[in-house]
């Protein structure tokens, strides 16, 4: 009962100082994503192989998310809901976009406001650096969906050396892999980077705080790491000669490199001064793809791409020091889509379209008690499949397949209740087919229809 008191006293503490702040006190937001990282490879969630003491400084600074998932289990439609607000199945963005120049679907379609968007008519100045993968048409970039500054890739990956980047332009891709080979964008100009790339990504982010601390600012900051290919320099492998495995020891390399940038941002923000007036979001975009770059999800069961909860729930952080509290681990279910939504409350800014995240600073500093949500929803369309996560129960739903998990009990979601608990299945069932009358159709091809796409449009790397 003594540690209840202390949290709640600490709680509406944190809540009283948000109160005394200015009403007109914008903040600045940061919202740092990784790509196909483990759960379990931050410090914060249990690592002990893998040190990260720059990200756990935002924990230590603020709030783990024990519960904290994303929109879907893969990039780019996670990419979507994060820098909407919105399921992206609502807008027909189901599948990760195609490399496709010439065709303005492909992406995120422009009936859609993204944070940056929506931040700019808050007046804020907005940067988006490293990994975009929202689409690759002209009218599909950064520069034209919201983003001042953007320094970083079109594709859904890269490599991370400059010697590798062999290719002048997007326009001299002939494949869709041949994204992974452009030189990078600095806005709409190709640079000659000499830097290994979480390093630039990490120094472009540092720079523009120095340039824009006097402005609220938004940054985006999309590290490309740690998704495959495997590649780090001795620098950060030299840190991890005791790990044996070769690729989990560039894995773990990959991850430190990522670290020591988001050490760098942190000290540039408390260098300044402004660190108590910057809000800093940390998130993988989706689950470790473990056989493919040795990312360790445990205890969860699953991985990218997958709706048991190694491929949705992610390490998740958030500080803002003097308003939420620190040290603290919130454990109802949240969402990638509520950053969104705690930026519009924040700026004071009016979004275009109806979100489905809500604002948590309210729950974090204990204004609000209730959950954040009732339901969590995800479809993968191509396999119809559903997934919804209750405030107590995980469903799982594919074609003849239920899994019904108690999720706050069995976090490693074994034991299928499914059978023994038809009326509760029924009853998720109804929420599902309810939420499913919200979605739309896909907008493109995905992936794993390249090969058709091509034969479709036989013109869609020429010029």
């Amino acid at each position: 009962m003594k540690t209840i008191a202390f949290f709640l006293f600490f709680v509406l503490s944190a809540g009283a100082i948000a109160q005394n702040r200015a009403a007109s006190d914008k903040p600045n937001i940061i919202v740092i994503l990784t790509d196909d990282q483990g759960y379990k490879d931050v410090g914060f969630n249990g690592s002990t192989e893998i040190l990260t003491p720059g990200i756990d400084r935002i924990a230590k600074n603020g709030v783990v998310f024990t519960s904290g998932y994303v929109s879907y289990a893969v990039c780019g439609p996670s990419r979507a809901g994060l820098l909407t607000g919105r399921y992206q199945d609502k807008f027909g963005f189901a599948k990760n976009p195609l490399l496709a120049p010439k065709d303005p679907t492909q992406g995120l379609p422009l009936s859609e406001e993204t944070m940056a968007d929506l931040l700019k008519k808050g007046g804020y100045t907005t940067a988006a650096f490293g990994k975009w993968h929202m689409g690759a048409h002209q009218d599909l970039r950064p520069n034209k969906r919201g983003f001042d500054e953007f320094y970083g890739f079109l594709s859904g990956g890269h490599n991370y050396f400059p010697e590798d980047w062999v290719l002048a332009d997007i326009e001299q891709a002939k494949t869709q892999i041949d994204g992974y080979r452009t030189k990078l964008l600095h806005n709409t100009t190709r640079v000659e980077e000499k830097e290994y790339l979480t390093d630039a990504l990490s120094r472009e982010a540092v720079e523009f705080v120095e340039k824009h601390q006097k402005d609220p600012f938004f940054i985006y900051l999309a590290y490309n790491a740690p998704h495959t290919p495997l590649q780090a320099t001795e620098k950060y492998l030299q840190r991890f000669s005791h790990i044996q495995d070769k690729k989990r020891r560039t894995y773990a390399a990959m991850v430190s490199a990522v670290d020591d940038g988001v050490g760098t941002l942190l000290d540039k923000l408390e260098e300044l001064g402004i660190d108590d007036n910057t809000v800093v979001f940390f998130l993988s975009d989706n689950g470790g793809p473990t056989p493919h770059n040795a990312s360790d999800n445990s205890p969860l069961r699953g991985f990218k791409g997958d709706f048991f909860e190694g491929g949705v729930r992610v390490p998740f952080a958030v500080q803002w020091k003097g308003v939420i509290p620190s040290g603290i681990r919130y454990h109802h279910p949240v969402i990638s889509l509520d950053i969104f939504s705690t930026a519009a409350a924040l700026s004071q800014t009016a979004p275009k379209n109806e979100l489905d995240g809500v604002n948590l600073i309210p729950y974090l500093t204990g204004e609000n008690r209730d959950f954040p949500h009732q339901e969590l929803y995800w479809r993968n369309h191509d396999a119809n499949k559903f997934a919804i996560r209750t405030v107590d129960s995980k469903q799982i739903m594919q074609k003849d397949e239920i899994y019904l998990f108690d999720i706050q009990k069995d976090i490693s979601e074994k034991v299928n209740l499914a059978a023994s608990q038809a009326e509760r299945v029924r009853a998720v069932e109804k929420l599902i087919e309810q939420w499913k009358t919200t979605l739309m159709e896909p907008l493109f091809m995905g992936l794993s229809e390249d090969k058709k796409y091509s034969e479709l449009h036989p013109d869609r790397f020429n010029k």
